[in-house]
């Protein structure tokens, strides 16, 4: 993956280590370049000096060859703006932002843009919703026999109820995001558009699961 990050203070200097750590190409973009000295020596990605919502900028960045964009400055509105940018000018689909005021989650999450509160902050959890799906469990057992995934809810799903999903991917729905809050269901929940749902799952049957949520209701064996 080439993953363009915006802000490299020390969520998106963490961010882009951790990246370059699982061998992906990064672009890091601040409007300050002495802050670029948080990445340290042995970071090989670019630095971009700019403003990371201005299309030149985010040219310069390798956006057009892009597969995630995290706008993770000091300013929710410099992020916001940036995301969208993003999403909505070059069709990036794995867009994450950070956002001081949970009050604005509902809106963002609207567009489609994943938004993490300051209060939830970690650079793992942006790193886990930029990466592909499956690619990186958020938590897995010591035996290695369970893992918990984070799944978004495809079109197909919406309208399901839980316990529907849960037989079909032979797995366990601990908690759902939505409008960044969390919920916990029960059987009879229904999906919703922008869900993120928290499996729990066997190490096993975690494609399973995947394949299912691609699938659709009703294609289980």
């Amino acid at each position: 993956m080439h993953v363009v990050i915006m802000g490299c203070g020390r969520v998106g200097s963490t961010l882009a280590r951790s990246l370059e750590d699982r061998n992906h190409t990064v672009a890091v973009i601040d409007s300050e370049p002495d802050a670029f000295r948080r990445l340290g020596p042995g970071f090989n990605g670019d630095k971009v000096a700019g403003i990371g919502f201005d299309q030149q900028v985010l040219e310069k960045a390798g956006i057009r060859r892009a597969d995630a964009f995290a706008a993770v400055s000091s300013g929710d509105n410099s992020n916001i703006i940036a995301a969208r940018v993003a999403r909505e000018t070059f069709g990036i689909q794995q867009v994450v932002a950070r956002i001081y005021d949970p009050g604005r989650a509902e809106v963002y999450q609207r567009l489609g843009i994943t938004t993490v509160a300051t209060v939830k902050w970690t650079a793992d959890q942006v790193l886990r919703r930029l990466l592909p799906a499956g690619a990186e469990p958020d938590f897995r057992d010591p035996s290695g026999t369970i893992r918990m995934d984070h799944m978004v809810v495809p079109e197909a799903w919406v309208g399901s109820s839980v316990g529907t999903f849960q037989e079909q991917a032979r797995a366990r729905v601990a908690w759902i995001d939505r409008l960044g809050e969390g919920m916990l269901p029960t059987r009879d929940s229904v999906l919703q558009e922008g869900d993120l749902l928290h499996v729990v799952v066997r190490e096993e049957n975690a494609g399973d699961a995947y394949d299912a949520l691609a699938a659709g209701p009703g294609h289980g064996d």
